[in-house]
């Protein structure tokens, strides 16, 4: 499976709508989305440093590495 991210996970423990963390994080609405439904093929470490920052997260709480079976 590979790199899987928890960014919905996150936000529901945080009780924070995409659109307020696009707000806080300084990322656009559907480049915001397409990171939180999996879609995305990368991320900047910047965007995962203000995500983390505004999450009050580490880095494997968003992201997490699945192998495939």
């Amino acid at each position: 499976m590979g790199i899987v991210v928890n960014l919905d996970v996150m936000m529901a423990k945080r009780k924070i709508s995409l659109s307020e963390l696009s707000e806080k994080v300084g990322i656009s609405l559907p480049n915001l989305s397409i990171l939180k439904t999996g879609k995305a093929k990368a991320m900047r470490f910047s965007t995962l440093e203000a995500l983390c920052h505004v999450l009050d997260c580490k880095p494997g709480d968003i992201l997490d590495y699945v192998a495939d079976e």
